[in-house]
């Protein structure tokens, strides 16, 4: 058991975030990549802008395990962990997904 109640498995919630940010920067070099030869807008910032987030929520996440700031039990009623622990990933994704569409739109309306 880790601090405040964890266990280690606690910590694959922190794992997965940082996991998905690290796809988001794979994405957004892989867009820098297409951009400069096509001469498309910078859509790539928003990958690591989303990538950050995700970062910043898997930080917390590992801050608060291995720290013990917050019972685990008394995570459900904390509105600022609840944000760190789960709005911030929302929003990483969901940034993600929208500069996702923004920049690689253009595939789905090629036509043979």
């Amino acid at each position: 058991m880790t601090a405040a109640g964890y266990t280690p498995l606690d910590l694959l919630s922190a794992v997965g975030a940082a996991g998905i940010g690290i796809a988001l920067i794979f994405l957004g070099q892989l867009s820098r990549r297409l951009g400069e030869t096509t001469g498309a807008r910078r859509y790539y910032l928003g990958f690591f802008a989303a990538a950050g987030l995700l970062f910043a929520s898997a930080g917390a996440q590992l801050t608060n395990v291995t720290l013990g700031l917050v019972e685990a039990e008394r995570l459900v009623h904390a509105p600022l962990w609840i944000a760190l622990y789960n709005g911030l990933p929302a929003a990483g994704v969901s940034l993600g997904l929208y500069f996702a569409w923004r920049y690689w739109s253009w595939l789905l309306a090629e036509t043979d």
